[in-house]
């Protein structure tokens, strides 16, 4: 546990690093603050005294306006070192989301799947804001209380020992009572951090499902999961505020105890002499300096509890390794790519399972070649296809791009020779021309509109009132399925890329238009390296190369003619296509 909370200690610093200029001008105003802190009620003991012999009006206003000057100047330097300090907990908060922000962008599609959304949202807001508490309202109230104590106590034992051991006697007590409830602070803590991340997700899901909620009528059954979700982050939040609501009015109560012993005790000193009305006076305003930070600690160790989870919750999105990243020397293509595509005894295993997805796949694609992929649902079509943009993290020496290992290759090279349509055509939410020209911002209208007719979408587009300046709603729900998928093919050729892949990237579009969009691509001078998997049969005979997959092999290799004549897998998806359109 000292270990854990060494390593927190450790973190803090070094996000405070890059504002230790900032941290430094707060903390030392702190320092003057306090140090008037503890000047002024020794300017008030000597007025409190001299006055008591004092026949000058002029000597009683050269102390009112000591006093005001100085409480004026430590009140301007108090609101200097709050600006400064909580500035650095916003900077921090700022540096924080814009790190774990960056760090996503760098992992692996697989990382998101055992991750949910609404949790990783909820470490990038409410753990980054807890953060920025503890480096805010934590690190001024501790460093107050560090220089009020170091400060204010020497004064205090130069004025009465033994008054001041007897004021400060119930601190101990306060810290050992700190002690006892920081782990239960830290757990229950936790758990509500946990809790928020549940209902985020559920949330997320239910405003990305609503209209499959609606078909379903599944209404009520949605609002009765919130309703329970909700409950337990009540239970788990109320049973935080009863562990706080018993600790810190005990933390408040014995603060001010101190401030009775004093007044008790402080009496008889003043009768026999021993103590000025002056210092009597002056004892008293600083232990009320001290109650103040004293009891604050509560609060502060809260902050400290939650900052602690988030710090554990946030680092471990911030020290996550991507998986698939480039290689420690990684190769660039030398010049234009021409979409030779290579597999060698390609074989991969998803993490936990027992058999392989792809299993010893062997082949080779010629540029300008367009490559059809078929097989029964979990034969290894879209696997195959996840691991030439390296989405799957594959060993070496077992996939090539014109010779080049794509290990080997630096990633951003590699990608922009890849134009990817995935089985799912995510659409963002803006307009259809801004979907179309994602991966070239800058593109002309001209350009835009011809990858779209090319996409066999363009006349559709034409028709929406706003036509590309439509905006598609979340995720594309303003539109069709086939009209998502032409979009999100459109997005892929303009930029061009010398490798194209379609998932089953036109399962939403009637086969004659698929049959189209692909002879769109095997045609004219810029001839394209298709892989183009699907379970449109029809479509996949205009291939040039059919590759018939199952169980992560290849089984079959060749041109529709060749195939359909075949006895084989392929001969039976073709049969049992026509006997469907047949029945239809």
């Amino acid at each position: 546990m000292a270990q854990s909370s060494q390593l927190r200690l450790r973190k803090l610093v070094t996000y405070l690093r890059p504002h230790w200029r900032k941290s430094l001008l707060g903390i030392l105003s702190l320092f003057i603050v306090n140090a008037l802190g503890v000047y002024i009620p020794k300017l008030i003991s000597q007025a409190i005294d001299d006055l008591e012999v004092a026949t000058q009006f002029n000597e009683f206003l050269y102390y009112v306006l000591a006093i005001v000057i100085f409480a004026s100047f430590m009140w301007v330097i108090r609101m200097i070192s709050r600006i400064l300090i909580f500035g650095v907990g916003r900077q921090v908060e700022f540096d924080l989301k814009q790190q774990i922000f960056n760090r996503l962008l760098t992992l692996e599609p697989s990382y998101f799947s055992n991750h949910t959304i609404g949790d990783l949202i909820n470490r990038a807001t409410s753990d980054v804001d807890n953060i920025r508490r503890l480096l805010g309202f934590a690190v001024l109230s501790i460093t107050n209380t560090f220089f009020a104590y170091c400060l204010t106590m020497p004064v205090m034992f130069s004025i009465n020992v033994r008054l001041t051991l007897l004021a400060v006697s119930v601190y101990p007590f306060m810290l050992i009572l700190v002690q006892m409830f920081s782990e239960k602070l830290r757990n229950q803590q936790l758990v509500v951090q946990e809790e928020l991340s549940n209902i985020s997700d559920l949330i997320q899901e239910d405003m990305n499902g609503i209209s499959l909620i609606k078909i379903y009528a599944q209404e009520e059954n949605e609002r009765q999961a919130f309703s329970d979700y909700n409950q337990r982050l009540l239970k788990v939040n109320l049973d935080l505020a009863r562990t706080r609501n018993f600790i810190f009015p005990i933390l408040t109560g014995l603060a001010n105890l101190s401030l009775l012993i004093l007044l008790t005790n402080g009496s008889i000193y003043l009768e026999t002499g021993e103590l000025t009305v002056g210092n009597f006076v002056a004892l008293i305003i600083y232990v009320e300096r001290l109650v103040f930070p004293t009891a604050l600690l509560g609060f502060t160790i809260t902050a400290y509890q939650r900052g602690e989870v988030s710090i554990d919750r946030v680092e471990a999105i911030l020290t996550v390794e991507p998986k698939i990243k480039d290689h420690e020397s990684p190769l660039v293509f030398q010049k234009l790519v021409k979409g030779w595509v290579r597999s060698r005894g390609l074989t991969y295993t998803y993490p936990g399972s027992k058999t392989a997805a792809l299993d010893n796949v062997n082949f080779l694609i010629k540029p300008g070649e367009t490559i059809a992929i078929v097989g029964p649902i979990g034969s290894g079509k879209s696997t195959l296809a996840n691991t030439l943009p390296r989405l799957l993290d594959i060993d070496i020496d077992q996939l090539f791009i014109d010779g080049y290992d794509v290990t080997q290759l630096k990633l951003a090279d590699l990608r922009k020779a890849i134009a990817y349509v995935p089985q799912e055509s995510f659409l963002f939410s803006t307009t259809i021309k801004n979907n179309i020209r994602y991966g070239h911002p800058s593109t002309e209208q001209t350009e835009i509109e011809f990858a779209a007719q090319q996409a066999q979408v363009h006349a559709e587009i034409l028709n929406f009132p706003q036509q590309y300046e439509t905006i598609v709603g979340e995720r594309g729900i303003t539109l069709s399925g086939g009209q998502r998928q032409r979009t999100a093919l459109a997005r892929a050729l303009l930029v061009d890329a010398p490798i194209l892949i379609l998932d089953d990237a036109l399962s939403s579009v009637d086969n004659q238009t698929a049959t189209n969009i692909l002879r769109n691509l095997s045609t004219g001078t810029k001839k394209k390296t298709v892989i183009f998997i699907s379970h449109q049969m029809s479509a996949a005979a205009t291939a040039d190369r059919i590759f018939v997959m199952d169980r992560g092999k290849i089984v079959q290799i060749g041109s529709h003619t060749e195939l359909v004549q075949q006895p084989g897998l392929y001969q039976l998806l073709w049969e049992q296509q026509q006997l469907k359109q047949l029945l239809e």
